[in-house]
């Protein structure tokens, strides 16, 4: 039985073809972008459930990673917490750190129109995590 040797490829042909592949294999596919950043999505508006007038626009989320960490407690904690809280967490959310308003143009039955504001966000930013103020 005989063996036929394959020519080893080059290191710097390896990384090439690595890169390639990383390039091609994302493509099609959105990269998450790391960080809290302003995502766009569309929002359709009616002024009632009947949907008599509506509208659409583009209005900005905030979208995205914030860091986060969880560590064993400081034996002070411990003790303040009767040996309870023996985990100390830190987080941050991505939050809404400015808003605006935007005016959107309702069309209705014929040629009338009506136009209502509603907010978007204006910029982001990783922030204390905590409920909807909204």
């Amino acid at each position: 039985m005989s063996r036929t040797r394959m020519p080893m490829a080059s290191p710097q042909t390896l990384l090439l073809w690595l890169l390639v592949l990383a390039v091609t294999e994302g493509q099609g596919r959105q990269v998450a972008i790391p960080g809290c950043h302003l995502h766009p999505f569309n929002v359709t508006v009616r002024s009632d459930r009947q949907g008599t007038c509506q509208g659409s626009h583009v209005a900005q989320a905030c979208v995205g990673h914030c860091e986060s960490s969880a560590f064993p407690s400081r034996y002070s904690v411990l003790v303040a917490s009767g040996y309870r809280h023996n985990i100390t967490s830190v987080s941050q959310c991505c939050t809404i750190s400015s808003l605006s308003k935007v005016k959107v143009q309702l069309q209705c039955g014929g040629n009338r129109r009506e136009e209502l504001e509603i907010f978007t966000a204006r910029a982001c930013q990783c922030d204390m995590c905590r409920l909807s103020r909204y």
